[in-house]
């Protein structure tokens, strides 16, 4: 059924890379809520090496995997196959956020399509590379992305995109930090 590996193989490579969607599951140390978040837009992300991945973080509705990986590290990604043979890959590692202010940002937005709305990058070190069967998964057809997180994002200007960061995105539901007053400035960020 199952295999671990100690790299990302080819072979997972372009499973991981071709999926239409992914999730992201992060938890607080102690307590609150565990959050599972769907991630779409086939640019979003990208195989850095062979066992570190990188995604593109957009503005949405909240940040709760940005302060869990803040406060902890602790992510796993998920892959499933909702066409074609049935799998399913897991991605477990450490997490780190990097902004607009950091270094290397510049350098890890090469690696995406371009997006209004960029808060971040999230860096996810793989160690433990996992895949499983999907015999559950259900056949799905992927018609096409839905375009209103970007449409959203672009209709707002620098000050809009600061006021909805500033109120929405400096902590977790939970009361964790997030994201810092300089990192709610969204300048003229794009990818």
């Amino acid at each position: 059924m199952g295999k671990i590996y100690e790299k990302l193989t080819d072979r997972l490579r372009e499973f991981v890379t071709t999926q239409p969607v992914f999730f992201v599951a992060t938890a607080p140390e102690q307590g609150g809520h565990v959050n599972v978040s769907p991630k779409g837009y086939s640019d979003t992300f990208a195989v850095i090496d062979d066992t570190t991945v990188a995604y593109l973080d957009l503005d949405g509705s909240g940040v709760e995997t940005i302060a869990h990986i803040r406060e902890n590290g602790r992510v796993t990604l998920m892959f499933c196959a909702f066409s074609g043979p049935p799998k399913i890959v897991r991605l477990f590692g450490t997490g780190r956020v990097v902004t607009p202010g950091d270094a290397g940002f510049a350098d890890l937005l090469t690696l995406f399509g371009p997006h209004p709305g960029v808060r971040s990058v999230i860096v996810v070190s793989c160690d433990r590379i996992a895949d499983s069967c999907g015999y559950a998964v259900p056949f799905m057809a992927y018609e096409q992305d839905r375009t209103l997180l970007d449409e959203w994002a672009g209709r707002k200007d620098v000050q809009q995109r600061r006021d909805y960061r500033a109120k929405h995105n400096r902590e977790s539901i939970d009361g964790l930090p997030a994201l810092g007053p300089a990192e709610t400035d969204p300048v003229t960020q794009h990818s």
